[in-house]
């Protein structure tokens, strides 16, 4: 785990070893999302990057009747 000092403008550099592992490029879209007392930082995909994400899931679940 690493940490970071937040500049007098309220900004923080991610580190390399995270970003290369998360693949995070400059430029692209982070969410903030405060949570349980803490920030969780999300890098966002365009929902073609995700397209198959799941695949290989069982969809065999039971559903409700008007869910079917």
């Amino acid at each position: 785990m690493s940490s970071v000092t937040v500049s007098p403008k309220f900004q923080v550099v991610i580190p390399a070893a995270e970003r290369n592992r998360l693949g995070i490029r400059p430029g692209q879209r982070i969410e903030v999302l405060v949570y349980e007392g803490r920030l969780e930082f999300i890098p966002v995909s365009k929902p073609r990057a995700m397209r198959g994400f799941v695949r290989g899931i069982d969809t065999s679940v039971p559903r409700e009747g008007d869910r079917v």
